[in-house]
């Protein structure tokens, strides 16, 4: 599959690190979305959200490049289990507010596209016949009492059940993402964005099938200006950030192609 992605940092906080992250290889490609941590909350943890975005990509760069047939739960919970032990021991990974991310996987198989979401990092996959999958694990927005939710509870319910699951430090998170797996062949392009893009449907009235027609035409970077766009002349909905990162990834196969 061809690969192309942008990714932007919030503009309304110069000089801050990009909490997204984006990894591609031979037939794979990982999208991340650090949570940051609200002001004054104790993580447990010396390390920073990008610290453990890079380092949780690099765990799943090691797992979809040498355990190729393995599911892509199990290679997502054996990368957060690689990363825990990247800081185990300076870290108190018992703290629900230890660092998370979601997690997005794209993954070409044999005959097969294997995919995988764990929290709000959606994709939307385009078939050849011009259906669409968007796989959307939707569960932080159904969180008990409606926006904006309290501190505490969201606290009290990462990676419980009844909650919503994230990639932190418990690597049976994993078993509770969303995933299939449908024939390549059947896919002509598909699209991994973070809610700094998807904000395009869930905010501002655009549909999926729209986001994948501007990716395919104009490309993922386009998607970002949108946001951009849209952020200025709407601003957030009530207790949303007025920015946040934003990145899109866009997968195409050619007619007829592998």
């Amino acid at each position: 599959m061809h690969t192309a992605h942008a990714t932007r940092p919030a503009p309304d906080t110069p000089g801050r690190a990009n909490e997204d992250y984006v990894l591609t290889g031979p037939g794979w490609a990982v999208v991340l979305d650090g949570a940051t941590a609200p002001a004054g909350v104790d993580s447990g943890c010396e390390h920073d959200v990008p610290w453990l975005v890079a380092h949780l990509a690099a765990a799943l760069a090691r797992q979809l490049t040498t355990r190729p047939d393995t599911e892509l739960t199990g290679i997502l919970a054996t990368a957060i289990r690689d990363t825990m032990r990247a800081h185990e021991h300076t870290c108190d990974l018992t703290n629900p507010d230890s660092p998370s991310s979601t997690a997005a996987i794209v993954r070409e198989r044999d005959d097969m596209l294997d995919y995988l979401v764990l929290c709000d990092s959606p994709i939307a996959i385009r078939r050849r016949d011009g259906r669409l999958l968007v796989v959307d694990d939707d569960r932080t927005d159904h969180l008990p009492g409606g926006r904006p939710y309290p501190r505490a509870l969201v606290t009290s319910l990462r990676n419980q059940p009844g909650g919503f699951w994230v990639a932190s430090t418990r690597p049976d998170a994993a078993e509770h993402a969303l995933t299939g797996s449908l024939p390549a062949a059947d896919v002509s392009g598909v699209l991994m964005v973070t809610d700094g893009v998807s904000r395009l449907v869930d905010w501002y009235g655009h549909t999926w099938e729209a986001l994948v027609d501007v990716a395919a035409a104009e490309g993922p970077a386009r998607l970002v200006e949108l946001v951009r766009d849209a952020e200025r002349k709407h601003g957030p909905r009530e207790g949303g950030k007025t920015h946040d990162d934003a990145t899109a990834v866009w997968l195409s196969r050619p007619s007829g192609g592998r």
